[in-house]
């Protein structure tokens, strides 16, 4: 569409920045408060806009995408997750999908070893003793946590953000272990020190920390079950900060109420915010809205890789970050 200056809405508040910036290239519809579009909002979206810049809470379905109508040809997304939208139908009515891969590796990888430090080191519950202002003083046998140095880390998932994962884990004298679709290339193997394990049960069942970094897809859909969560030690712990379908929550949640399972640290869950009440009710858990990726620094750059990807669409071209179906 060169020489066009194309429609384009977008579901939720960004960052002041991309949204002045989305406003100066292209006719943009923004959203005036932050909660998500109802599925007739999103309906009516798809039907006026040349462009749709939806987020992770947007469910785009095969149902949705049938009543989008023949103007929508780019669903832009901001996020590198896809798996909310349904690629394969946009793809059969010609609309293209893309992403913005990349961008949040360093900030999740931050988080992921922010977990497991609380996690392994019992600070959720000093910070809840210090926040009640009935702490006493300092004993030396009170809220004793585990070492993190030499401790055995089971990587789930060895991409952009596993990876960084592992480097972040070997400042900390972890032993980086790794579960993939794929084995690394040798040279990577070194570089991280980290060996591979080509059967994943054997690999968790020998872990103390078991991270998940790997993404949401059919295959990968509770991985971790209730039978594989058994295989875990019951000293290990389980830090999710990728996607919450991954592992069987309620299996996890029994099994952190029983003991069998030391502790978790978990970003995101099975049903988005509809948590299981009794994992909240844990204290060997630490639990998170779904922020690991929150940093002012990360959100403009997912803005400003978005109008990159609508920017070379409105150019005629490709956009950069085209999701394909050898991604899927």
């Amino acid at each position: 569409m060169p020489g066009q200056k194309l429609s384009v809405v977008v579901t939720r508040r960004l960052p002041e920045a991309v949204e002045t910036r989305m406003k100066e290239l292209f006719n943009v519809e923004l959203r005036e408060d932050d909660a998500p579009m109802s599925r007739e909002e999103l309906t009516g979206a798809m039907r006026r806009a040349d462009v749709l810049v939806p987020t992770i809470t947007d469910t785009i379905d095969a149902g949705l995408l049938a009543q989008a109508g023949d103007k929508l040809k780019l669903i832009a997304n901001y996020g590198a997750g896809f798996d909310h939208i349904d690629v394969a139908t946009a793809r059969q009515r010609g609309i293209l999908v893309s992403n913005t891969p990349g961008v949040l590796t360093e900030d999740t990888a931050d988080a992921t070893m922010s977990l497991i430090l609380w996690v392994m080191r019992g600070f959720r519950s000093g910070a809840n003793l210090m926040q009640s202002g009935n702490w006493e003083g300092w004993s030396p046998t009170a809220r004793l946590g585990h070492r993190v140095g030499g401790k055995r880390l089971g990587i789930l998932g060895m991409g952009r953000i596993g990876s960084a994962v592992a480097r972040r884990a070997r400042a900390f004298g972890l032993q980086i272990h790794y579960h993939n679709r794929k084995r690394l290339h040798e040279s990577i193997e070194e570089e991280l020190d980290a060996t591979y394990w080509e059967s994943l049960d054997q690999m968790v069942s020998r872990m103390d920390i078991v991270s998940v970094n790997c993404p949401h897809t059919p295959s990968t859909f509770h991985l971790l079950n209730a039978r594989r969560l058994k295989l875990l030690k019951p000293s290990a712990v389980l830090v999710n900060t990728s996607r919450g379908e991954v592992v069987d929550e309620n299996a996890l949640t029994r099994m952190l109420r029983t003991g069998e399972i030391a502790g978790a640290g978990l970003d995101v869950y099975e049903h988005g915010t509809n948590i299981n009440p009794r994992l909240r009710q844990l204290d060997n858990v630490v639990l998170l809205p779904h922020m690991g990726s929150a940093t002012i620094e990360g959100r403009i750059e997912t803005g400003e890789k978005v109008i990159i990807n609508i920017k070379t669409f409105a150019d005629g071209h490709r956009p950069p970050d085209q999701v394909v179906p050898s991604m899927l």
